[in-house]
């Protein structure tokens, strides 16, 4: 693994991906899901909502850094926030 520097963040932030993908996974299987219609007005499963909520923090997270001087766990927080209304409402 010379090829990236990994730091215990990565590996920590990587591994979260990991175990929340399996989580959902089993999730899945357990308890098998309908798709529902939410504010989107497309039909979304715990999957799509878990990609909207990656990719959407991964953009607060951007915007974050590019404009704020905050520390950046003021971003986790607001992803936090975006995670609940996305899981609720989307």
């Amino acid at each position: 693994m010379e090829w990236m520097a990994w730091t215990w963040p990565t590996a920590v932030f990587f591994g979260i991906i990991a175990i929340t993908l399996i989580t959902f996974t089993v999730l899945a299987i357990k308890f098998p899901e309908v798709p529902r219609n939410g504010i989107l007005g497309i039909e979304t499963t715990r999957g799509d909502r878990l990609f909207i909520t990656l990719l959407g923090s991964a953009f607060i997270n951007l915007a974050w850094i590019g404009m704020l001087s905050a520390p950046q766990w003021g971003a986790l927080v607001v992803c936090f926030f975006y995670a609940l209304a996305v899981f609720r409402w989307v």
